[in-house]
């Protein structure tokens, strides 16, 4: 499947961005949560890892507020692209993504509220 640069840049955002929101949600382990988060990408398909692989990921700017308010905003757009290029993955994507979320919260062996809060908003984004 090819996507546009600025679909690619969107899918980036949203799947590493997730994965922000979760890691600095509470204080923690943020190697170990790294790594748990780069270890779940393999839930996604060959395709997708390719796009998500292919260059650095670049968060939103501005206040953590605002950066939660831009990952959010890609991961809906997400869905709206994969449904648009690849149905197959459209339907994957909102439990891989929430997969890869709970590997980060878990990885220090504590969910705390703050990252289940993360969480649900982030899939709230996930399902519309």
């Amino acid at each position: 499947m090819i996507y546009t640069d600025t679909e690619a840049r969107t899918l980036r955002t949203a799947v590493f961005g997730a994965m922000v929101l979760v890691s600095t949600a509470e204080p923690g382990a943020l190697d170990q949560e790294s790594h748990a988060g780069i270890r779940a990408l393999t839930t996604f398909s060959p395709a997708l890892r390719e796009v998500l692989s292919a260059d650095h990921p670049v968060l939103p700017e501005g206040t953590v507020a605002d950066v939660e308010a831009g990952v959010l905003t890609a991961l809906r757009r997400s869905t709206e692209i994969l449904s648009a290029k690849s149905p197959a993955d459209a339907r994957t994507f909102p439990e891989a993504v929430l997969a890869i979320c709970r590997e980060v919260a878990t990885a220090d062996g504590f969910v705390g509220e703050g990252e289940h809060a993360v969480i649900t908003r982030v899939r709230a984004a996930l399902t519309g």
